[in-house]
């Protein structure tokens, strides 16, 4: 994830909020409340039912196809510096590629001069012009193993492409690796604006920005101040668990991607995941005062009126080791389990986009 001064987007935002005067504008910004059901912490039960076995039948059957342990693996590979122009920088670009294409997506080396994406598609079968694309980015700031940021991205969505790959679906699959966004969004911004320039129709777009960090100890999250007026309800929610870091962040963009982000909390509830929804009304996001918002790839789309969300640990609003800050940010630091639950949602949810 891109460093933007601790991460003070959410900061920027409730003070821009702040600072609005008043009227119904807390209730306009507070748009992520339209995909919680109550506000507060349901009641403990006895969990969710059971996943269906691994199968193409349903988004659920396919979430229980999702395996911990090629996630792990890759995890090991992709995690180590990789700096753009350094030797792993390269072999984790040529493994996304291979990847790819053994899965049967066309794979294209997007060389927009000073980086290159790795993007693969696999068509869809009746509206191939519709796209769905799942990222993540593969650099990471010089000397730092960038194991959650971002090769628990890349991982994540390797697993996401092998699994969704296993069958014809209505749209097009597309997976992206993308380069160079420590150094500003680089890489993703030069698809994004080829994509404009062509008219590339995306239907959902879901960008992975570290996801494999969590702690469920008290107090283990933190926010900035103001952010309970931006987003009271979810506050509330983190709140009432005791500021644990146990959950999942969804920032979306109102417009177009408010049902994915619903789709995702529905499968949070499936295999246990807490979902925090962010949902950004379209004024937030037109605001100059609130450049940052856009600290990882989803941002580019955002900017082009199309659909993007990042789905997040937060970084270092949770995790110390942040572009190793307080620590190496190493494969060892992760919960294997949290970061499966976050694959698994978004097969879900990417399932249902794919075959409307």
């Amino acid at each position: 994830m891109r460093y933007a001064d601790g991460m003070r987007w959410w900061l920027v935002g409730a003070l821009a909020l702040a600072g609005c005067g008043g009227g119904d504008e807390p209730e306009t910004m507070d748009s992520g409340d339209e995909v919680v059901d109550s506000g507060d912490e349901a009641a403990p039960d006895s969990g969710p039912p059971p996943l269906p076995a691994c199968g193409t039948g349903s988004p659920e059957a396919r979430m229980a196809c999702v395996e911990r342990a090629r996630w792990e693996a890759d995890l090991e590979t992709i995690a180590g510096a990789r700096p753009p122009g350094s030797a792993h920088h390269e072999a984790v670009r040529e493994l996304c590629a291979s990847r790819l294409a053994s899965l049967g997506f066309e794979v294209e080396h997007h060389d927009y001069g000073t980086g290159v994406n790795v993007v693969g598609a696999r068509a869809g079968t009746s509206r191939p012009d519709e796209r769905v694309l799942v990222s993540a980015h593969y650099d990471s700031t010089p000397g730092c193993p960038g194991a959650d940021d971002d090769a628990s991205g890349v991982a994540g969505a390797l697993e996401v492409a092998r699994v969704l790959a296993e069958t014809d679906h209505a749209r097009t699959l597309v997976a992206a690796c993308w380069d160079e966004e420590e150094r500003g969004l680089i890489g993703s911004e030069a698809w994004a604006e080829r994509a404009a320039a062509t008219d590339t129709t995306l239907v959902a777009n879901f960008v992975f920005e570290m996801i494999g960090y969590a702690d469920d100890t008290p107090d283990s999250q933190s926010l900035p101040p103001g952010f309970e007026l931006l987003f009271p309800r979810q506050v509330r929610r983190i709140e009432a668990r005791g500021m644990r870091g146990d959950f999942l962040a969804v920032v979306a963009d109102e417009r177009h991607s408010a049902a994915n982000a619903a789709d995702l909390e529905a499968m949070g509830e499936r295999v246990g995941l807490r979902i925090v929804p962010l949902v950004v009304s379209d004024g937030l996001l037109d605001s100059p005062a609130t450049g940052d918002l856009r600290r990882s790839d989803h941002a580019p789309f955002w900017a082009r009126d199309q659909p993007g969300m990042m789905l997040t640990d937060t970084a270092n609003f949770r995790n110390p080791r942040y572009h190793c800050t307080g620590g190496q940010d190493t494969v060892a630091s992760l919960d294997p389990t949290f970061a499966t639950r976050v694959v698994q949602v978004t097969v879900g949810a990417a399932a249902r986009a794919l075959n409307p």
